[in-house]
């Protein structure tokens, strides 16, 4: 093989349609864009438009409400506490807070805080320190011989 022989694959590069080069193209003239029109031009923007009928997103009510204040919990329940309790994830002796469940794995961000929920049931005696909490969970733990410390939630940065 030699340099002057060097070829790229078949189909390697594409090779461009020619538009507008003679009518024995078969692209000549318009180009295959059709005729006149918006659509046979540059800077086309007929996302959403329909024709001059009322477009969908306009004729559909609008629903719901977005509250830029809601704050947003990281959410454990009792049961996953107590399985990552057995499994030796977290050390009940110690006070859980945020950080020790972020490192066992148990929640992904913290966002606002760590809201414990009381779905499964915990036997550990713990002290968990959290942002909030429902009162079943807070029964729950006092009933295990644990406690519960709620903390208000931190400031959102966005505001």
């Amino acid at each position: 093989m030699k340099l002057n022989e060097l070829r790229d694959n078949e189909g390697a590069r594409y090779q461009s349609k020619r538009l507008g080069r003679g009518i024995g193209s078969g692209k000549g003239k318009t180009s295959g864009k059709g005729v006149k029109g918006q659509t046979s031009r540059t800077g086309v923007a007929i996302n959403g438009f329909e024709g001059g009928q009322m477009p969908i997103y306009r004729r559909l009510p609008k629903r719901g409400f977005h509250n830029p204040n809601a704050k947003h919990f990281a959410v454990i329940n009792l049961g996953r506490l107590q399985k990552a309790i057995d499994e030796k994830r977290i050390d009940a002796s110690k006070p859980i807070n945020a950080e020790a469940l972020s490192a066992a794995g148990l929640i992904g961000k913290v966002l606002d805080g760590v809201r414990l929920l009381g779905h499964g049931e915990i036997k550990a005696k713990v002290t968990i320190e959290v942002t909030g909490a429902s009162a079943a969970a807070i029964a729950a733990v006092e009933k295990a011989g644990g406690s519960v410390s709620v903390a208000a939630p931190k400031a959102s940065a966005e505001g």
